[in-house]
């Protein structure tokens, strides 16, 4: 009777009538309590309706009362594994192995209790078991991508997910995994497919959708990526990272102030979702110039990720721009940690902060980043020098020739050269920590760079004979500077030309519609190939009366040769130019001229105007 009763629960068990199951179960052990395949089932049934502490309780019991049956311990391993116990889940699926240990599932499922345990090269060697176990095992195909993955073995997880997928075509999630695989190496257009091909199978899954839009973020096709984004929020709208990626979106389409809301929305669903939203709220924060609000962002950010260089750095810009030198100055330091680093170079010789006396010691500084942040910073060489060391520092080829005249007594060196012997090591940006600068310190001389006097004769020379005034400008950056708010349309700067004064263009790269555009307005001499390096430069930059220009090397080049210069800014400008104020502690030399509005580089030009015919 007993055991009929136990196979009616079987047979509705197997026909998915669970509650007929579970209740018939119950039957079988109020009239023999310690019936262990009634009690295994019932915590079976338990894991199947989402009483996972139930299904332990009952499963533990079982095995109780006979621990040989490897099912059993697999099955409790799965409930101890749902309720994201791998510590314990991970004994169990070994009490199983070891009574079957040619079970593809069970060491399938071990490697994933090892992965949360985040051992994860022992977690591969229990997927490829599996796959040895049983080739055609697809989820042990798709988990072995993932470890890959996340041991940045992204080619070899690549393979993984692609046999996934020959063996389980309509598998959306592996299509989306690998999906990011391919985004990450950078072949955004196959990563793309992939998207497509995961967005085919699962229409209703947020998560393709979001992976998609991070693609064409790196893609820039920005307003294709906000969609995708807000078609995840759609399907999802508690998508806390769908939030914070299309918070990431409308800051690159130039839209904080909403981008700042989306990132607000992340936080609000998940106030420790990630510390990046947090940094990247920061960020916007920052370019809208609410920098006290932007220093809490980042502190929140570092309080969920203590090392988190990139927050610890961008506080330090912060900081820097308010004016708050000596802890930002110790904030910068954290470029040395990013993930790309900065500054991060090592020598067997000590680093020099300023602490050891360096009298009677030679000092090697070498450059770390941009044209413009070595000809600012590498004025403290002579301060170096003050303190009787010697100096020996390197610099970026296109500046060797300029910075040897900043001292006759300092070696300018090409950028991968080192001295054969020197004491300590600095990189050019450490030196304002390494002499404690303050807005009231900064070494500001007049003019501490100056023209080679032949290559000055050369180019006046060149130039036509002096009737008018002589304007120096630039108006748009490096075509590959990231920063691209820096820079202005020259349909924007055009205007400003007027036949007062002779114009001529101190930059570099043009393209080719700019190219022609000044070709046939004619009011503007440009020499391109003929700036071989900043020598060349600051020849012709010495001949100007005035230099207009955005926040790019000449700027520096100008102010450091302590010519007149109008540096232009956007409305979030970089964090050397402070905030508020018209002029540079940095450049005796420099007006500044901000925008009053993100992006608005016509009533800069307008005060342009007015102040080029009040000649103030």
């Amino acid at each position: 009777m007993l055991q009929d009763k136990f196979k009616q629960a079987v047979l509705a068990h197997q026909q998915g009538r669970l509650a007929d199951a579970e209740r018939i179960y119950g039957e079988v052990l109020q009239q023999q309590p310690n019936h262990f395949d009634a009690l295994h089932l019932l915590g079976v049934i338990a894991t199947q309706t989402g009483q996972t502490e139930r299904a332990v309780e009952l499963i533990t019991k079982a095995i109780g009362m006979n621990a040989m049956v490897a099912v059993a311990h697999r099955n409790l391993g799965n409930a101890q594994l749902k309720l994201k116990r791998p510590a314990d889940a991970l004994p169990s699926y070994d009490r199983a192995i070891a009574l079957t240990p040619n079970d593809a599932v069970l060491h399938n499922n071990r490697g994933l209790a090892l992965q949360d345990l985040k051992r994860l090269g022992d977690a591969l060697i229990g997927y490829q078991r599996a796959i040895k176990l049983k080739p055609d095992f697809a989820e042990a195909h798709y988990n072995c991508g993932n470890v890959l993955q996340e041991l940045g073995r992204l080619e070899a997880a690549l393979v993984s997910y692609d046999r996934a997928i020959a063996l389980k075509p309509n598998d959306a999630e592996a299509y989306s995994n690998r999906g990011t695989i391919l985004q990450r190496l950078n072949r955004h257009t196959e990563a793309l497919a992939s998207y497509d091909r995961a967005i085919a199978l699962k229409p209703d899954d947020a998560e393709p959708y979001n992976n998609r839009g991070l693609a064409l973020l790196d893609l820039r096709r920005l307003d294709e990526a906000l969609a995708n984004f807000d078609r995840a929020i759609a399907l999802k709208p508690d998508f806390a990272a769908g939030y914070g990626n299309r918070g990431n979106a409308l800051k690159h389409l130039g839209r904080p102030a909403e981008a700042l809301a989306s990132y607000d929305k992340a936080i609000a669903l998940m106030p420790d979702l990630t510390a990046e939203v947090h940094c990247n709220r920061g960020n916007v924060q920052q370019e809208l110039q609410r920098l006290n609000e932007a220093l809490d962002s980042y502190d929140k950010a570092i309080a969920l990720k203590p090392n988190f260089a990139e927050a610890h750095g961008n506080k330090s810009h912060c900081l820097l721009q308010m004016g708050r030198f000596e802890q930002g100055w110790r904030q910068y330091e954290w470029r040395k940690k990013l993930d790309h680093p900065i500054a991060a170079r090592s020598y067997p010789r000590p680093l020099w902060l300023g602490e050891e006396s360096i009298a009677g010691k030679t000092l090697f500084i070498w450059w770390e980043q941009g044209f413009g942040d070595t000809i600012q910073f590498c004025r403290y060489a002579k301060l170096v020098e003050a303190r009787g060391a010697k100096v020996v520092m390197s610099v970026q080829q296109p500046l060797c020739e300029l910075l040897k005249h900043i001292s006759p007594t300092i070696d300018v060196i090409p950028p991968n050269d080192k001295p054969s012997y020197f004491d300590y090591h600095c990189p050019l940006m450490s030196l304002p920590l390494a002499f404690g600068t303050t807005l009231e310190t900064i070494p500001a001389e007049q003019h501490y760079l100056k023209a080679d006097e032949e290559l000055r004769a050369a180019w006046a020379a060149r130039l036509a004979a002096k009737t008018k005034p002589k304007v120096g400008v630039v108006w748009s950056g490096s075509k590959f500077h990231k920063i691209w708010n820096r820079s202005m349309p020259l349909e924007i700067f055009l205007p400003l030309i007027g036949t007062d004064a002779d114009w001529v263009c101190l930059q570099k790269e043009l393209d080719e519609q700019e190219l022609a555009v000044l070709r046939q307005d004619g009011r503007v001499a440009f020499f391109g190939d003929d700036l071989r390096d900043f020598n060349e430069t600051a020849a012709l930059l010495s001949l100007m009366d005035l230099v207009i220009t955005i926040d790019t090397a000449v700027a520096h080049l100008a102010g450091a040769m302590g010519k007149p210069v109008w540096i232009l800014l956007p409305y979030a400008s970089d964090w050397r130019w402070l905030l508020d104020r018209n002029n540079s502690p940095w450049y005796p030399s420099a007006r500044l001229f901000r925008q009053p509005r993100i992006g608005d580089w016509t009533s800069i030009i307008n005060q342009l105007k007015s102040a080029l015919r009040s000649g103030v």
